[in-house]
């Protein structure tokens, strides 16, 4: 694994890597589907071509420590896996749960197919990692992304 540190002024810090596919899982009680359908057969083609071209947001998983927990990027793992890359490129967040849990809906929550229920769901995960932060939870969710 390659890696190089990056630190912005409000942000965690982070760092660039290529982290084999077996080290990455996916984010325990992630709210949204990975469909193997036609867009994904062409999202592995364009990878097997190209590459990534937009890294992985990953958090070190807390039992063990030369794995991963993925935060961002769930389509672009299972795309490059069944394209045949054994590596992604990825970015390292010291993330606890409740800021994974945040980070995990809101990349996601831009996506024009969600059903529904995988909304609902996702918003109430963020709802409860932002109680147990202490954030408050009686403003609109656009009023606490732009107040927190």
């Amino acid at each position: 694994m390659t890696n190089t540190e990056t630190k912005t002024n409000n942000t965690p810090k982070k760092k660039a890597a290529n982290i084999p596919t077996d080290k990455l899982h996916t984010f325990e009680g992630h709210p949204f589907q990975v469909i193997d359908n036609e867009e994904m057969d062409n999202l592995s083609e364009s990878i097997k071509a190209q590459g990534i071209i937009s890294p992985l947001i990953v958090r070190p998983m807390e039992e063990k420590t030369d794995e991963y927990e993925v935060i961002s990027g769930h389509r672009r793992l299972y795309a490059a896996i069944k394209a045949g890359l054994t590596e992604v490129p990825a970015l390292i967040y010291p993330l606890d749960r409740n800021q994974a849990v945040i980070a995990v809906v809101d990349s996601n929550l831009h996506r024009e197919k969600l059903l529904p229920s995988e909304k609902a769901f996702a918003y109430k995960m963020k709802l409860e990692a932002m109680k147990k932060q202490g954030k408050r939870t009686d403003l609109t969710l656009s009023q606490a992304a732009t107040k927190s």
